[in-house]
Protein backbone atom coordinates (compact mmCIF):
# COMPACT_ATOMS: atom_id res chain seq x y z
CA UNK A 1 0.00 0.00 0.00
CA UNK A 2 2.79 2.36 0.92
CA UNK A 3 4.58 1.48 -2.34
CA UNK A 4 1.42 2.26 -4.36
CA UNK A 5 1.01 5.60 -2.59
CA UNK A 6 4.64 6.40 -3.34
CA UNK A 7 4.15 5.63 -7.07
CA UNK A 8 1.00 7.79 -7.17
CA UNK A 9 2.88 10.61 -5.47
CA UNK A 10 5.74 10.41 -7.99
CA UNK A 11 3.34 10.47 -10.95
CA UNK A 12 1.44 13.37 -9.39
CA UNK A 13 4.64 15.38 -9.01
CA UNK A 14 5.69 14.58 -12.58
CA UNK A 15 2.28 15.72 -13.83
CA UNK A 16 2.54 18.99 -11.87
CA UNK A 17 6.05 19.67 -13.22
CA UNK A 18 4.91 18.87 -16.75
CA UNK A 19 1.84 21.09 -16.44
CA UNK A 20 3.93 23.98 -15.13
CA UNK A 21 6.52 23.79 -17.90
CA UNK A 22 5.99 26.75 -20.22
CA UNK A 23 6.30 26.45 -23.98
CA UNK A 24 6.50 29.14 -26.63
CA UNK A 25 3.67 30.11 -28.93
CA UNK A 26 3.60 30.50 -32.70
CA UNK A 27 2.27 33.95 -33.58
CA UNK A 28 -0.43 34.30 -36.18
CA UNK A 29 0.13 38.03 -36.56
CA UNK A 30 3.09 40.35 -35.95
CA UNK A 31 2.24 43.96 -35.22
CA UNK A 32 4.45 47.05 -35.25
CA UNK A 33 2.42 48.62 -32.46
CA UNK A 34 4.43 49.02 -29.24
CA UNK A 35 3.21 47.05 -26.26
CA UNK A 36 2.01 49.01 -23.23
CA UNK A 37 3.12 47.67 -19.84
CA UNK A 38 2.83 49.07 -16.31
CA UNK A 39 5.10 50.09 -14.75
CA UNK A 40 6.97 51.33 -17.82
CA UNK A 41 10.02 49.07 -17.89
CA UNK A 42 10.81 49.73 -21.56
CA UNK A 43 14.09 51.04 -22.92
CA UNK A 44 15.70 51.37 -19.49
CA UNK A 45 19.04 50.41 -17.97
CA UNK A 46 18.86 48.29 -14.81
CA UNK A 47 21.64 47.84 -12.24
CA UNK A 48 23.19 44.41 -12.04
CA UNK A 49 21.70 43.81 -8.58
CA UNK A 50 18.07 44.94 -8.89
CA UNK A 51 15.00 42.87 -7.99
CA UNK A 52 12.82 41.53 -10.84
CA UNK A 53 10.80 44.34 -12.49
CA UNK A 54 7.37 42.69 -12.41
CA UNK A 55 4.71 44.33 -14.54
CA UNK A 56 1.18 44.17 -15.94
CA UNK A 57 0.42 43.96 -19.66
CA UNK A 58 -2.01 46.80 -20.36
CA UNK A 59 -3.61 45.28 -23.45
CA UNK A 60 -6.81 43.19 -23.44
CA UNK A 61 -6.53 39.55 -24.40
CA UNK A 62 -7.76 36.02 -23.82
CA UNK A 63 -4.30 34.71 -22.97
CA UNK A 64 -0.81 36.12 -22.56
CA UNK A 65 2.67 34.81 -23.31
CA UNK A 66 5.85 36.49 -22.07
CA UNK A 67 9.39 35.41 -22.88
CA UNK A 68 12.50 36.96 -21.37
CA UNK A 69 16.01 36.27 -22.61
CA UNK A 70 19.20 37.54 -24.19
CA UNK A 71 20.90 36.74 -27.49
CA UNK A 72 22.12 33.41 -26.16
CA UNK A 73 19.37 32.01 -24.01
CA UNK A 74 15.72 32.16 -22.95
CA UNK A 75 15.46 32.44 -19.16
CA UNK A 76 11.73 32.73 -18.56
CA UNK A 77 8.58 31.64 -20.39
CA UNK A 78 5.27 32.61 -18.81
CA UNK A 79 1.86 31.77 -20.25
CA UNK A 80 -1.29 32.80 -18.43
CA UNK A 81 -4.83 34.05 -18.81
CA UNK A 82 -3.87 36.90 -16.48
CA UNK A 83 -1.97 39.99 -17.72
CA UNK A 84 0.28 40.12 -14.63
CA UNK A 85 3.91 39.09 -15.20
CA UNK A 86 5.81 37.93 -12.11
CA UNK A 87 9.39 37.03 -13.04
CA UNK A 88 10.89 34.10 -11.07
CA UNK A 89 13.63 35.57 -8.88
CA UNK A 90 16.07 32.71 -9.50
CA UNK A 91 15.72 33.02 -13.28
CA UNK A 92 16.03 36.81 -13.10
CA UNK A 93 19.25 36.52 -11.11
CA UNK A 94 20.65 34.14 -13.71
CA UNK A 95 19.75 36.65 -16.41
CA UNK A 96 21.44 39.47 -14.49
CA UNK A 97 24.62 37.44 -14.04
CA UNK A 98 24.78 36.36 -17.69
CA UNK A 99 23.73 39.65 -19.28
CA UNK A 100 25.76 42.22 -17.32
CA UNK A 101 26.89 44.93 -19.69
CA UNK A 102 24.52 43.77 -22.45
CA UNK A 103 20.91 43.91 -23.62
CA UNK A 104 18.01 41.57 -22.95
CA UNK A 105 14.55 41.36 -24.45
CA UNK A 106 10.99 40.94 -23.22
CA UNK A 107 8.82 39.32 -25.91
CA UNK A 108 5.06 39.51 -25.45
CA UNK A 109 2.33 37.75 -27.40
CA UNK A 110 -1.37 38.25 -26.75
CA UNK A 111 -4.19 35.98 -27.89
CA UNK A 112 -7.14 37.93 -29.25
CA UNK A 113 -10.05 36.25 -31.08
CA UNK A 114 -8.13 32.95 -30.91
CA UNK A 115 -5.15 34.44 -32.75
CA UNK A 116 -1.74 35.08 -31.24
CA UNK A 117 -0.41 38.59 -31.88
CA UNK A 118 3.32 39.20 -31.36
CA UNK A 119 4.37 42.71 -30.37
CA UNK A 120 7.81 44.26 -30.98
CA UNK A 121 10.36 43.15 -28.39
CA UNK A 122 11.03 45.39 -25.41
CA UNK A 123 14.78 45.96 -25.23
CA UNK A 124 16.44 46.84 -21.92
CA UNK A 125 20.01 46.90 -20.65
CA UNK A 126 21.81 45.46 -17.65
CA UNK A 127 24.59 47.77 -16.47
CA UNK A 128 27.95 46.49 -15.30
CA UNK A 129 27.56 48.85 -12.35
CA UNK A 130 25.58 47.73 -9.30
CA UNK A 131 23.56 50.23 -7.32
CA UNK A 132 23.91 50.77 -3.57
CA UNK A 133 21.95 47.78 -2.25
CA UNK A 134 19.52 49.61 0.05
CA UNK A 135 17.08 52.49 -0.24
CA UNK A 136 15.81 54.40 2.80
CA UNK A 137 12.64 56.48 2.60
CA UNK A 138 9.78 57.88 4.62
CA UNK A 139 6.28 56.55 3.97
CA UNK A 140 3.48 58.99 4.65
CA UNK A 141 -0.03 59.68 3.39
CA UNK A 142 0.02 62.48 0.79
CA UNK A 143 -2.35 64.76 2.70
CA UNK A 144 -1.69 66.35 6.07
CA UNK A 145 -4.60 64.75 7.97
CA UNK A 146 -2.86 61.42 8.65
CA UNK A 147 0.62 62.76 9.42
CA UNK A 148 0.64 60.69 12.64
CA UNK A 149 0.89 57.45 10.61
CA UNK A 150 4.40 57.43 9.19
CA UNK A 151 7.76 55.78 9.41
CA UNK A 152 11.21 55.56 7.86
CA UNK A 153 11.87 52.27 6.12
CA UNK A 154 14.69 50.54 4.27
CA UNK A 155 14.29 48.36 1.23
CA UNK A 156 16.69 45.71 -0.05
CA UNK A 157 16.95 46.56 -3.76
CA UNK A 158 18.02 43.02 -4.70
CA UNK A 159 14.85 41.60 -3.20
CA UNK A 160 11.51 43.05 -2.12
CA UNK A 161 12.31 42.94 1.59
CA UNK A 162 11.30 46.10 3.45
CA UNK A 163 11.94 46.71 7.15
CA UNK A 164 11.28 49.69 9.43
CA UNK A 165 14.13 51.84 10.67
CA UNK A 166 11.79 53.75 12.96
CA UNK A 167 8.00 54.22 13.03
CA UNK A 168 6.17 56.96 14.83
CA UNK A 169 4.06 54.47 16.76
CA UNK A 170 7.34 53.85 18.64
CA UNK A 171 7.70 57.54 19.55
CA UNK A 172 4.16 58.32 20.73
CA UNK A 173 2.94 59.36 17.26
CA UNK A 174 5.57 62.08 16.90
CA UNK A 175 6.29 63.45 13.43
CA UNK A 176 9.31 61.64 11.98
CA UNK A 177 10.47 64.55 9.91
CA UNK A 178 13.80 64.05 8.14
CA UNK A 179 16.67 61.61 7.78
CA UNK A 180 20.08 61.78 6.14
CA UNK A 181 23.29 59.75 5.88
CA UNK A 182 26.97 60.55 5.61
CA UNK A 183 28.32 59.44 2.22
CA UNK A 184 25.57 56.81 1.82
CA UNK A 185 26.67 55.07 5.03
CA UNK A 186 24.14 53.67 7.48
CA UNK A 187 26.83 53.92 10.17
CA UNK A 188 26.59 57.71 10.31
CA UNK A 189 23.05 59.01 10.11
CA UNK A 190 20.53 61.46 11.51
CA UNK A 191 16.77 61.33 12.09
CA UNK A 192 14.71 64.30 13.23
CA UNK A 193 11.53 63.80 15.31
CA UNK A 194 8.96 66.34 16.41
CA UNK A 195 6.50 66.02 19.28
CA UNK A 196 6.62 64.87 22.88
CA UNK A 197 9.59 62.57 22.24
CA UNK A 198 11.09 64.95 19.70
CA UNK A 199 14.73 65.67 19.10
CA UNK A 200 17.49 64.92 16.64
CA UNK A 201 18.75 61.33 16.79
CA UNK A 202 22.34 60.92 15.72
CA UNK A 203 24.01 57.57 15.09
CA UNK A 204 27.78 57.41 14.63
CA UNK A 205 28.85 53.77 14.43
CA UNK A 206 27.83 52.33 17.83
CA UNK A 207 27.31 55.71 19.47
CA UNK A 208 23.82 57.19 19.74
CA UNK A 209 22.75 60.62 20.93
CA UNK A 210 19.53 62.64 21.10
CA UNK A 211 19.99 66.38 20.83
CA UNK A 212 17.90 69.51 20.88
CA UNK A 213 19.42 71.50 18.00
CA UNK A 214 18.37 74.83 19.44
CA UNK A 215 19.47 77.25 22.14
CA UNK A 216 17.25 79.71 24.06
CA UNK A 217 18.58 82.56 21.91
CA UNK A 218 17.55 80.89 18.63
CA UNK A 219 14.12 81.41 17.10
CA UNK A 220 14.06 78.02 15.35
CA UNK A 221 15.58 74.59 15.71
CA UNK A 222 17.61 72.53 13.28
CA UNK A 223 15.62 70.97 10.43
CA UNK A 224 17.18 70.00 7.07
CA UNK A 225 20.60 68.47 7.55
CA UNK A 226 23.73 67.48 5.63
CA UNK A 227 26.74 65.55 6.95
CA UNK A 228 30.22 66.91 6.41
CA UNK A 229 32.08 64.11 4.54
CA UNK A 230 34.45 63.59 7.48
CA UNK A 231 31.46 62.71 9.66
CA UNK A 232 32.15 65.18 12.47
CA UNK A 233 30.08 68.20 11.44
CA UNK A 234 26.41 68.31 10.60
CA UNK A 235 25.02 71.34 8.77
CA UNK A 236 21.41 72.32 9.53
CA UNK A 237 19.00 74.89 8.28
CA UNK A 238 16.90 76.40 11.09
CA UNK A 239 13.47 77.15 9.65
CA UNK A 240 10.15 78.69 10.58
CA UNK A 241 7.85 76.70 8.30
CA UNK A 242 4.31 77.77 7.36
CA UNK A 243 1.61 75.67 5.66
CA UNK A 244 -1.12 77.12 3.45
CA UNK A 245 -4.25 75.33 2.23
CA UNK A 246 -6.15 76.42 -0.88
CA UNK A 247 -9.71 75.42 -1.74
CA UNK A 248 -9.09 75.66 -5.49
CA UNK A 249 -6.24 75.57 -7.99
CA UNK A 250 -3.55 73.02 -8.87
CA UNK A 251 -1.63 73.56 -5.61
CA UNK A 252 -3.97 72.61 -2.78
CA UNK A 253 -1.14 72.76 -0.25
CA UNK A 254 1.67 75.28 -0.13
CA UNK A 255 4.62 75.21 2.25
CA UNK A 256 7.02 78.10 2.71
CA UNK A 257 9.65 79.41 5.11
CA UNK A 258 9.09 82.71 6.84
CA UNK A 259 12.58 82.51 8.38
CA UNK A 260 15.62 80.30 7.81
CA UNK A 261 19.36 80.35 8.52
CA UNK A 262 22.29 77.91 8.58
CA UNK A 263 24.19 76.46 11.53
CA UNK A 264 26.84 73.73 11.93
CA UNK A 265 26.80 71.20 14.76
CA UNK A 266 30.17 69.93 15.92
CA UNK A 267 29.16 66.43 17.06
CA UNK A 268 32.43 66.01 18.94
CA UNK A 269 31.81 68.96 21.29
CA UNK A 270 28.06 69.60 20.82
CA UNK A 271 28.85 73.20 19.89
CA UNK A 272 26.93 75.13 17.26
CA UNK A 273 28.92 77.15 14.77
CA UNK A 274 27.71 79.72 12.26
CA UNK A 275 28.57 83.09 10.74
CA UNK A 276 26.76 86.40 10.19
CA UNK A 277 27.24 85.61 6.50
CA UNK A 278 24.68 82.77 6.72
CA UNK A 279 22.72 83.67 9.86
CA UNK A 280 20.78 86.91 10.13
CA UNK A 281 17.68 88.88 9.23
CA UNK A 282 18.59 90.01 5.71
CA UNK A 283 18.52 86.60 3.99
CA UNK A 284 16.87 83.19 4.23
CA UNK A 285 19.23 80.22 3.77
CA UNK A 286 18.18 76.58 3.58
CA UNK A 287 18.96 73.07 2.22
CA UNK A 288 22.72 72.81 2.96
CA UNK A 289 24.92 70.38 0.97
CA UNK A 290 28.68 69.74 1.20
CA UNK A 291 31.12 69.19 -1.63
CA UNK A 292 33.09 65.89 -1.43
CA UNK A 293 36.14 67.29 0.36
CA UNK A 294 34.10 69.34 2.84
CA UNK A 295 35.69 72.68 1.97
CA UNK A 296 32.54 74.20 0.52
CA UNK A 297 28.96 74.35 1.78
CA UNK A 298 26.29 74.85 -0.90
CA UNK A 299 22.84 76.14 -0.01
CA UNK A 300 19.72 77.91 -1.29
CA UNK A 301 19.25 81.60 -0.51
CA UNK A 302 16.43 84.11 -0.82
CA UNK A 303 15.89 87.65 0.33
CA UNK A 304 14.07 87.78 3.68
CA UNK A 305 10.31 88.23 3.46
CA UNK A 306 7.55 89.77 5.53
CA UNK A 307 3.87 88.90 6.01
CA UNK A 308 2.89 90.89 2.91
CA UNK A 309 5.26 89.07 0.56
CA UNK A 310 3.30 86.92 -1.94
CA UNK A 311 4.43 83.28 -1.95
CA UNK A 312 4.92 83.47 -5.71
CA UNK A 313 7.57 86.17 -5.20
CA UNK A 314 9.85 83.99 -3.05
CA UNK A 315 12.71 82.68 -5.19
CA UNK A 316 15.91 81.01 -4.08
CA UNK A 317 19.31 81.20 -5.77
CA UNK A 318 22.14 78.69 -5.45
CA UNK A 319 25.00 79.83 -3.20
CA UNK A 320 28.11 78.42 -1.60
CA UNK A 321 30.48 79.42 1.20
CA UNK A 322 33.91 78.06 2.06
CA UNK A 323 34.46 76.24 5.35
CA UNK A 324 37.71 75.47 7.19
CA UNK A 325 37.09 72.34 9.28
CA UNK A 326 40.25 72.74 11.38
CA UNK A 327 39.64 76.39 12.25
CA UNK A 328 35.86 75.97 12.19
CA UNK A 329 35.28 79.22 10.30
CA UNK A 330 33.67 80.42 7.10
CA UNK A 331 34.50 82.55 4.08
CA UNK A 332 32.12 84.83 2.19
CA UNK A 333 28.97 83.69 0.34
CA UNK A 334 29.23 83.37 -3.44
CA UNK A 335 26.30 83.11 -5.84
CA UNK A 336 26.65 80.09 -8.13
CA UNK A 337 23.37 80.31 -10.06
CA UNK A 338 20.97 83.24 -9.94
CA UNK A 339 17.79 81.35 -10.77
CA UNK A 340 15.62 84.26 -9.63
CA UNK A 341 16.71 86.31 -12.65
CA UNK A 342 15.18 83.59 -14.86
CA UNK A 343 11.93 83.48 -12.89
CA UNK A 344 12.95 80.21 -11.22
CA UNK A 345 13.79 78.96 -7.74
CA UNK A 346 16.33 76.39 -6.54
CA UNK A 347 16.00 73.64 -3.94
CA UNK A 348 17.82 70.45 -2.88
CA UNK A 349 21.38 70.93 -4.21
CA UNK A 350 23.25 67.59 -4.25
CA UNK A 351 26.85 67.15 -5.44
CA UNK A 352 28.07 63.96 -7.11
CA UNK A 353 30.74 61.95 -5.24
CA UNK A 354 33.40 62.94 -7.79
CA UNK A 355 32.60 66.63 -7.23
CA UNK A 356 31.96 67.22 -10.93
CA UNK A 357 28.19 67.68 -10.99
CA UNK A 358 25.58 69.37 -8.87
CA UNK A 359 21.97 68.28 -9.31
CA UNK A 360 19.17 70.49 -8.03
CA UNK A 361 15.42 70.92 -8.29
CA UNK A 362 14.07 73.93 -10.15
CA UNK A 363 10.52 75.28 -9.74
CA UNK A 364 8.71 78.55 -10.39
CA UNK A 365 8.96 79.83 -6.83
CA UNK A 366 9.57 78.78 -3.23
CA UNK A 367 11.60 75.69 -2.33
CA UNK A 368 9.08 73.03 -1.28
CA UNK A 369 9.11 71.60 -4.76
CA UNK A 370 7.17 68.43 -3.89
CA UNK A 371 3.99 70.57 -4.08
CA UNK A 372 4.91 72.13 -7.43
CA UNK A 373 3.91 70.17 -10.57
CA UNK A 374 6.38 72.19 -12.63
CA UNK A 375 9.36 71.03 -10.53
CA UNK A 376 12.17 69.53 -12.60
CA UNK A 377 15.71 68.28 -12.10
CA UNK A 378 18.57 70.43 -13.39
CA UNK A 379 22.29 69.63 -13.64
CA UNK A 380 25.20 72.01 -13.09
CA UNK A 381 28.61 70.96 -14.41
CA UNK A 382 30.93 72.42 -11.76
CA UNK A 383 33.91 72.23 -14.13
CA UNK A 384 32.34 74.17 -17.00
CA UNK A 385 29.54 76.01 -15.11
CA UNK A 386 27.06 74.81 -17.73
CA UNK A 387 23.50 74.29 -16.48
CA UNK A 388 20.87 72.24 -18.26
CA UNK A 389 17.38 70.88 -17.74
CA UNK A 390 17.60 67.09 -17.36
CA UNK A 391 14.91 66.51 -19.96
CA UNK A 392 15.84 62.84 -20.26
CA UNK A 393 14.48 62.13 -16.76
CA UNK A 394 11.85 64.83 -16.17
CA UNK A 395 8.11 64.37 -16.66
CA UNK A 396 5.00 66.56 -16.84
CA UNK A 397 4.51 66.41 -13.06
CA UNK A 398 6.63 66.74 -9.93
CA UNK A 399 10.25 65.58 -10.21
CA UNK A 400 11.93 66.52 -6.98
CA UNK A 401 14.06 65.27 -4.07
CA UNK A 402 17.08 63.31 -5.33
CA UNK A 403 20.25 61.67 -4.00
CA UNK A 404 23.33 60.16 -5.64
CA UNK A 405 24.61 56.63 -5.15
CA UNK A 406 27.99 56.23 -3.45
CA UNK A 407 29.69 55.83 -6.85
CA UNK A 408 27.77 58.59 -8.62
CA UNK A 409 26.72 56.15 -11.34
CA UNK A 410 23.10 56.08 -10.18
CA UNK A 411 20.67 58.48 -8.60
CA UNK A 412 17.18 58.20 -7.17
CA UNK A 413 14.53 60.91 -7.15
CA UNK A 414 10.95 61.45 -6.13
CA UNK A 415 8.33 61.80 -8.87
CA UNK A 416 4.54 62.19 -9.04
CA UNK A 417 4.41 61.41 -12.76
CA UNK A 418 1.95 58.56 -12.36
CA UNK A 419 -1.03 60.54 -11.09
CA UNK A 420 0.14 63.86 -9.63
CA UNK A 421 -0.69 62.79 -6.07
CA UNK A 422 1.61 60.02 -4.87
CA UNK A 423 5.38 60.40 -5.03
CA UNK A 424 7.29 57.26 -6.02
CA UNK A 425 11.05 56.59 -6.14
CA UNK A 426 12.57 56.53 -9.62
CA UNK A 427 16.08 55.29 -10.36
CA UNK A 428 18.31 56.35 -13.27
CA UNK A 429 21.76 55.38 -14.54
CA UNK A 430 24.14 58.34 -14.81
CA UNK A 431 27.14 58.62 -17.15
CA UNK A 432 29.84 60.37 -15.12
CA UNK A 433 31.78 61.22 -18.29
CA UNK A 434 29.03 62.79 -20.40
CA UNK A 435 26.72 63.98 -17.62
CA UNK A 436 23.73 62.32 -19.30
CA UNK A 437 21.22 60.03 -17.61
CA UNK A 438 19.32 57.02 -18.92
CA UNK A 439 15.55 56.72 -18.87
CA UNK A 440 14.43 56.36 -15.22
CA UNK A 441 12.41 53.43 -13.88
CA UNK A 442 10.24 53.15 -10.80
CA UNK A 443 11.45 50.97 -7.90
CA UNK A 444 10.39 47.36 -8.74
CA UNK A 445 7.80 45.75 -6.49
CA UNK A 446 6.77 42.11 -6.07
CA UNK A 447 3.13 42.88 -6.92
CA UNK A 448 2.84 44.23 -10.49
CA UNK A 449 -0.18 46.29 -9.37
CA UNK A 450 1.57 47.76 -6.31
CA UNK A 451 1.63 51.34 -7.62
CA UNK A 452 -2.05 51.13 -8.58
CA UNK A 453 -3.09 50.27 -5.01
CA UNK A 454 -0.55 51.64 -2.53
CA UNK A 455 -1.86 54.81 -0.86
CA UNK A 456 1.26 56.22 0.81
CA UNK A 457 3.83 58.49 -0.74
CA UNK A 458 7.57 57.75 -0.77
CA UNK A 459 9.36 60.74 0.73
CA UNK A 460 13.09 61.61 0.85
CA UNK A 461 14.58 58.52 -0.87
CA UNK A 462 18.24 57.97 0.07
CA UNK A 463 20.56 55.27 -1.30
CA UNK A 464 22.71 53.54 1.34
CA UNK A 465 25.47 50.93 1.09
CA UNK A 466 24.24 48.72 3.96
CA UNK A 467 21.11 48.38 6.08
CA UNK A 468 20.63 50.37 9.27
CA UNK A 469 21.22 48.11 12.25
CA UNK A 470 20.69 48.57 16.00
CA UNK A 471 17.12 49.75 15.45
CA UNK A 472 16.20 48.97 19.09
CA UNK A 473 19.00 51.18 20.39
CA UNK A 474 17.80 53.98 18.13
CA UNK A 475 14.27 53.75 19.54
CA UNK A 476 15.49 53.46 23.14
CA UNK A 477 17.45 56.68 22.67
CA UNK A 478 14.20 58.57 22.02
CA UNK A 479 13.18 57.82 25.61
CA UNK A 480 16.31 59.36 27.11
CA UNK A 481 16.61 62.99 28.07
CA UNK A 482 17.72 65.27 25.25
CA UNK A 483 21.28 66.52 25.42
CA UNK A 484 21.70 70.25 25.04
CA UNK A 485 23.92 72.03 22.56
CA UNK A 486 26.24 74.89 23.41
CA UNK A 487 26.03 78.32 21.84
CA UNK A 488 29.49 79.30 23.08
CA UNK A 489 30.96 79.53 19.58
CA UNK A 490 27.78 80.30 17.67
CA UNK A 491 29.23 83.15 15.57
CA UNK A 492 32.65 82.70 14.02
Amino acid sequence: MKHTQYIVLIYSLLWIVSACKQTGVTPDIQTSKSINIFPDYTGVTFPSNIAPPNFRIMEKGEEYYTEIGNQNQIYTRLRSKQPSVVIPQKKWKELLNDTTGNMFYIRICIQQDNKWIQYPDIINNISKSPIDPYLAYRLIYPGYELWNQMGIYQRNLSTYEESPIIENKSVEKGCINCHTFCKNSSETMMIHIRGKMGGTLIKQQENFSRLDIKTPEMNNGGTYAAWHPAGRYLAFSVNEIQQYFHSTGPKAIEVADSESDLIILDTKTNHLITSPAIYGNEWMETFPAWNPDGTMLYFCRSKAIDKKTPLSNIRYDLYRISFNAEKRDFGSPECVYKASEKGKSVSFPRISPDGKYLMFTCSDYGNFSIWHPESELYLLNLETNEIRNMEEVNSTDVDSFHTWSSTGEWFVFSSKRQDGLWAHPYIAKFDTQTGMACKPFVLPQEDPDFYLKFTKTFNLPELITAPVKNRDQLIRKTRNNKETVNREVLFR
